[in-house]
């Protein structure tokens, strides 16, 4: 679909064509149709499980692996990143209109048994960001002596 953007100056007929448009593709989006929108985005997640793993996948579409920060603590594991928009300006253009810009992702989670942040891995391959969370071991039971 090519969008073709309206000037905000013009008639109040332009103006109420133009809200019309804004109020729908927030209605089917979900998302607010003006630029410059810096909330977190929620990225997508499949997870599954072995005896030994969690293999956890995320969409991150556009993102550098530089920028992904995954931070673990203990059951709990948080992925977040920010894209800085990017400037190439050739000298004679002149932008006519722009709907990417910064755009950050952040996602946590908790898991059913805690992680093993040493042993883990984390792999960014066409925007998909793969995480093997090796499950930590559960210490050897020891038998205490009655004294």
């Amino acid at each position: 679909m090519f969008l073709v953007p309206m000037t905000r100056s013009g008639s109040d007929f332009a103006r109420s064509i133009e809200r019309m448009f804004d109020d729908s593709f927030e209605r089917f989006f979900g998302v607010p149709a003006t630029t410059g929108d810096t909330s977190p985005r929620v990225p997508a997640l499949d997870l599954s499980e072995s005896d030994t793993a969690y293999t956890v996948k995320l969409d991150m579409p556009g993102v550098a692996k530089e920028s992904i920060q995954v931070s673990v603590d203990g059951r709990r594991v948080t992925v977040q990143s920010e894209s800085k928009k990017e400037e190439e300006k050739k000298e004679g253009d002149r932008v006519v209109y722009r709907e990417r810009s910064v755009s950050s992702y952040s996602r946590s989670f908790t898991l059913p048994s805690e992680v093993d942040e040493g042993s883990s891995a984390a792999k960014l391959e066409n925007g998909v960001l793969t995480l093997t969370l090796n499950k930590r071991a559960a210490p050897a039971a020891r038998k205490l002596t009655v004294g």
